[in-house]
């Protein structure tokens, strides 16, 4: 009974075919949430498909009802060794975005899992079906290595509404939170940094949606007629955006602008590498704030990005001033922003510039979280996927994306780990989403190593559950 006979039966149940076999199942229900109905395929991925491998080995199953109306259900499963032992809660989501169809490749589909080499093609390969999976098979190889008993506890939450901003988790995880008692998160979601190294990171940025909008009169006017007489609502909302944030993307609110960056936060990013990978894009020089390296900018900074921008008819223009126009905006944030606040800045920003006529609404929020990277927790899971892996995993002080890693950061007070087991350019989200069968594989024994390490007598700093510190 050996580290390295857990990290073999990991490996094992990928060549034999088992994941494949688990996955393409998985992969073939088709959990679609983003479209703010609760389908019976939601309910029916947690009881057919995740119930009967976690029942297998020990989990104690509880399907729950959403609170909230057209949401998904949650798994809450329990694995309980010995009340007196130390409790790891992990994490994951069955519900995927819209199989967009009509728009995978010629020989692709998104509800039947293609192999293509290393690619494996399929909506929830990465994001994450796949993820979840991966945890799931190596908890069970650890668990049959020894012989039934991991040493501790473990209690998976797994919900089917993430792709919809995870309605009612919040509610979920307050009211049941003696269920999710627990003295560590570790889970798997995003991708990492690079495809060939592997990842961790220790919270996320967060994320507030907001819509700019300017009605000028009920409808569009001839632009020969009133050009020159009529305010252009496209014209004095372009300019109002651009108040924000400059032609560089710097942003120019300095109450939405983060804290400096702390010497431990730059030196986890300071042997960072961003894109380079295949189907990655090119940095652009000189984009946003200066001053700061391309990891410093995506993960220890703030950006105020325009997602989308309407005025008139763009697919078909008319000659005619429009009579409104709007701009979809995101603030992407780290710990230390007053995102709470973001509509009453916005506002005091435009009116002292001029804009008062323009609307705020607030359309989305998330927070943003990071646990401290000297956390003794830290140095232990950088310690047990180089063990595993031959490799230091680059350690994101956050992830440049957003999840909903305050549930288990605030409201549950755990230090949190994530151990992403995708890629940059794994098109999560898009037609062509794919898995990397080698991450994969590599993912299934990361994850046995850190299982088996969490059970070692004095390895891991159990005492350090609990305790977490945010920066």
């Amino acid at each position: 009974m050996k580290r390295t006979d857990a990290l073999t039966a990991a490996a094992s149940y990928f060549d034999n075919g088992s994941f494949l076999a688990d996955l393409r199942r998985r992969v073939a229900l088709r959990t679609e949430s983003d479209a703010g109905a609760a389908t019976p395929a939601l309910e029916s991925y947690l009881r057919e498909e995740l119930i009967p491998s976690m029942t297998a080995i020990g989990f104690d199953c509880e399907v729950i009802s959403n609170p909230v109306a057209g949401g998904g259900p949650f798994l809450i499963a329990r694995r309980t060794e010995d009340e007196h032992l130390p409790t790891l809660l992990t994490y994951g989501h069955g519900d995927v975005v819209s199989g967009q169809d009509a728009h995978w490749r010629e020989g692709l589909a998104p509800w039947t899992l293609t192999v293509e080499g290393d690619r494996w093609y399929g909506r929830g390969t990465a994001d994450n079906k796949g993820q979840h999976s991966i945890n799931l098979g190596a908890l069970a190889a650890v668990i049959q290595t020894r012989n039934g008993r991991l040493g501790y506890n473990v209690t998976a939450l797994i919900e089917m509404g993430e792709e919809a901003a995870s309605p009612g988790l919040h509610a979920i995880c307050a009211q049941e939170r003696a269920k999710l008692h627990a003295d560590l998160l570790i889970a798997c979601d995003g991708p990492r940094v690079r495809a060939r190294r592997p990842t961790l990171f220790l919270g996320s940025r967060g994320a507030v949606n907001f819509s700019l909008r300017l009605r000028s009169r009920p409808r569009g006017y001839h632009s020969g007629n009133w050009g020159g007489v009529l305010a252009n609502p496209a014209t004095v909302l372009s300019h109002a955006v651009a108040s924000l944030v400059d032609a560089r993307g710097r942003i120019l609110v300095d109450a939405l602008r983060p804290p400096p960056v702390s010497d431990a936060v730059r030196a986890a990013l300071a042997s960072i590498e961003i894109g380079g990978d295949v189907d990655d894009p090119a940095l652009d020089a000189g984009w946003g704030e200066p001053g700061l390296n391309p990891a410093e900018r995506l993960m220890a900074w703030n950006t105020i990005e325009v997602l989308a921008l309407g005025a008139g008819s763009p697919q078909r223009p008319v000659n005619a001033i429009p009579g409104e126009a709007v701009a979809h905006c995101q603030l992407r944030f780290v710990v230390g922003t007053p995102w709470e606040r973001l509509g009453e800045i916005v506002r005091a920003h435009l009116d002292a510039h001029g804009f008062p006529q323009v609307d705020i609404q607030i359309t989305l929020t998330g927070a943003a979280t990071r646990l401290d990277v000297e956390n003794p927790w830290v140095g232990w899971a950088q310690g047990s996927i180089e063990h595993s892996t031959g490799q230091r995993p680059d350690l994101l002080p956050n992830l440049a994306g957003s999840l909903p890693n305050d549930v288990f950061a605030d409201l549950l007070g755990l230090p949190t780990l994530w151990v992403p087991h995708s890629y940059p350019a794994c098109a999560q989200h898009a037609p062509n989403e794919h898995l990397l069968a080698s991450i994969a594989r590599e993912g299934l024994q990361i994850m046995a190593g850190l299982y088996w390490d969490l059970g070692e007598p004095g390895h891991a700093p159990w005492q350090a559950g609990r305790t977490q510190d945010v920066l």
